[in-house]
């Protein structure tokens, strides 16, 4: 995801672009609530974004608008990983992009297409330390036609593996994989993406987007990247886990 150039994000409806925006003046994160060590014993900081009331109304709002929701909450049951990278070279800006609730004034073209900001579940920084933002199973705005069924990992940096500014890291590499397995633990995760593939799936039962207008070409996180992540989880094309396994809970 572009999130410092012209062009954010899967589903902002701007593409890429080489001029540098001004980031926002948002406070800076909050140190980590706690080091969790998740079922595999995966250590991910907790960096939690603000989910106020206005944000979830804004975030059902865009459910409406482009999924035809008809529910009363933004819970999500996550079947697809989105990769991205970040367009910036830390893991703080990253997150003081997401924090605002409402799409910046700077992009009507982004407010357009829905009030509420873009965000992620996860940012990856270029040491491999995992941050944590929101619940798995809430929706994030990160990826046109996929928010519904998508965890968005953010990976810091602006070019592919063995790019030539904050290119992204061997380190991030293993981390998205072994964070990708610990949420198949916990979640149906069927597909690993690249945010530049995302339209490889429109026309699947994945895919679901009301806006036949709402569609953008995105570069991140490079296919280099997302080979070696899906190299790392034994993928076959983008299905990583075509079966569900018998370490998912029953219920799912």
């Amino acid at each position: 995801v572009y999130l410092y150039f012209i062009g954010i994000a899967c589903n902002t409806g701007a593409g890429p672009s080489t001029s540098v925006a001004a980031e926002p003046l948002v406070a800076a994160p909050p140190p980590p609530s706690a080091v969790v060590p998740s079922s595999s014993s995966l250590k991910i900081e907790e960096h939690p974004l603000n989910f106020s009331s206005e944000r979830i109304q804004m975030t059902l709002d865009y459910r409406r608008q482009h999924q035809g929701y008809t529910g009363e909450d933004i819970t999500i049951v996550p079947s697809v990983v989105v990769l991205h990278w970040t367009g910036g070279g830390t893991a703080s800006s990253a997150w003081n992009t997401f924090a605002p609730a409402r799409a910046a004034d700077a992009r009507p073209e982004l407010a357009a297409k829905g009030a509420v900001n873009v965000s992620a579940h996860y940012i990856v920084d270029r040491d491999g330390s995992i941050w944590k933002l929101m619940p798995e199973n809430w929706m994030a705005r990160h990826c046109i036609g996929l928010n519904h069924v998508a965890i968005g990992i953010e990976n810091v940096g602006s070019s592919d593996l063995g790019g030539s500014t904050y290119p992204l890291t061997q380190a991030q590499v293993e981390a998205d994989i072994a964070l990708i397995r610990d949420l198949r633990s916990r979640w149906p995760i069927t597909e690993v993406i690249g945010h530049l593939e995302y339209r490889s799936l429109e026309g699947s039962s994945l895919f679901l987007e009301l806006d036949p207008t709402y569609r953008t070409g995105k570069p991140d996180p490079g296919p280099r990247f997302v080979e070696a992540v899906r190299a790392g989880l034994s993928c076959t094309g983008r299905s990583c886990f075509s079966t569900v396994s018998a370490e998912l809970p029953a219920k799912l």
